[in-house]
């Protein structure tokens, strides 16, 4: 199946807490096809924070749904992730965007994700890779959400992986 995952780190060593959910991701079934460059972005919501690294790939995995997210969380615990504020900062942070085109909606598993059509941080490594991807809820491109997106927050490009 096809995916789109978006990773984020804003606690230590940023960049290597990317990499490594990168490593913990290909060794459990995940096949890494394209990875968006890192962004520098600032936080939302809670904003007493550091800013965040933010990238997204699109990868290949025979994982279903539910072994999918439960393989993100276990990559998150692998770098220390610790869930102690909602927003707050984090080592690294996996959120599945989109499982093909499927739509799931079910106590603990929201796929497309929510709400990453509201967050430019997502939506800016999402377009680099896959702009032209119809999100299955919106049927609007990628490039067609991020243009449309409400958040103004800052989302530069910082280098590559």
């Amino acid at each position: 199946m096809r995916i789109y995952l978006a990773l984020g780190s804003n606690l230590g060593d940023r960049e290597e807490h990317l990499r490594s959910g990168l490593r913990g991701l290909a060794g459990r079934g995940v096949d890494v096809t394209k990875t968006a460059s890192l962004y520098s972005t600032e936080p939302r919501e809670f904003l007493d924070q550091p800013w965040f690294l933010n990238t997204a790939i699109e990868a290949d995995t025979a994982l279903g749904p539910d072994d999918l997210l439960a393989m993100c969380l276990a990559v998150e615990m692998d770098n220390l992730r610790v869930r102690d504020r909602a927003k707050g900062p984090r080592t690294l942070d996996i959120d599945v965007i989109f499982y093909g085109k499927e739509i799931i909606r079910r106590t603990g598993l929201s796929i497309p994700h929510p709400s990453f059509s509201l967050r430019r941080f997502v939506l800016g490594p999402l377009a680099e890779i896959a702009p032209d991807f119809v999100d299955p809820v919106s049927h609007k491109t990628i490039a067609q959400l991020l243009y449309l997106c409400p958040d103004r927050a800052e989302v530069r490009r910082s280098g590559q992986l």
